[in-house]
């Protein structure tokens, strides 16, 4: 597959540290998609999980060591951190490799469009005032995780393609239906009171490009079950990418072997 370049890549949800993240598709991800600027918006280490117990593969070096390697090359990588990787938050203005962490940040389109870019979970009342509540969600969500990981397992050796139990379940819920809206509605009013054209953020795992009066929203989506980014083009224009529906099957061993040689062995 030929290396697709574009303007800006926007990239949330990672989880790194989770068992549930899909470092790999990821690493195949960024290795076929170049940008002049890469925000990282929010997620991408798993602070919470990590805290728990501890959980670190190597296809999680080989993702920030190749964020770091792009870095290196001369791409822009703005790191902003979210709910479960908030301890990056004490840290803003600092440059970590190259990569440039801010509490958020007001992206120019090629078009002269300005977007605000956050994570959003400011705006998830379940996280600002009810942490504990917030952390059994988190729970409940790590079991709808295993499911997924079972029923995909299954589904591989039927022949089937990939579907999420976990993504089906959430849209189900009334209650989790009615606060997508809630969040995507609240997110958009801070863009406005910014004198923003639109809003880009993730938290919600709900991929999304759409108008909401006047305003665009943008939603990153994850990397935890739908493995999703947004690209902007070279003339301001927004593309979501679903790389589960372009690379449906396990990246080969060889590619991920390839993937994680040591920082300096030789160039991507």
């Amino acid at each position: 597959m030929d290396t697709r370049r574009f303007r800006t890549l926007f990239i949330s949800d990672v989880h790194l540290g989770s068992k549930a993240a899909k470092a790999d598709f990821l690493l195949d991800f960024l290795r076929h998609h170049e940008a002049d600027t890469i925000y990282l918006v929010g997620d991408i280490i798993d602070g919470w999980r990590l805290k728990r117990s501890w959980y670190w593969p190597q296809d999680c070096n080989d993702v920030v060591q190749k964020v770091l390697r792009k870095a290196r090359k001369g791409t822009r990588v703005v790191y902003i951190p979210g709910n479960h990787d908030e301890f990056l938050r004490d840290f803003p203005g600092t440059h970590f490799g190259g990569i440039e962490v801010a509490q958020r940040a007001m992206h120019e389109t090629a078009d002269g469009k300005k977007y605000l870019v956050l994570h959003g979970d400011e705006f998830d009342v379940v996280v600002r005032n009810a942490r504990i509540v917030a952390y059994l969600g988190d729970w409940a969500y790590d079991m709808a995780i295993l499911i997924n990981i079972g029923l995909a397992a299954i589904r591989r050796k039927l022949g089937m393609p990939y579907w999420s139990f976990s993504a089906w379940a959430k849209l189900q819920v009334k209650h989790a239906v009615n606060f997508i809206g809630e969040f995507q509605r609240v997110v958009a009013e801070e863009a406005r009171r910014n004198n923003a054209d639109g809003v880009i953020c993730g938290h919600i795992h709900h991929a999304v490009i759409e108008d909401l009066d006047g305003i665009r929203y943008i939603n990153t989506g994850d990397w935890v079950e739908s493995c999703t980014a947004i690209a902007e083009h070279d003339d301001g224009s927004f593309e979501l990418i679903t790389w589960r529906e372009i690379l449906d099957v396990e990246p080969p061993m060889a590619l991920l072997e390839d993937l994680r040689e040591p920082i300096g062995a030789k160039a991507a």
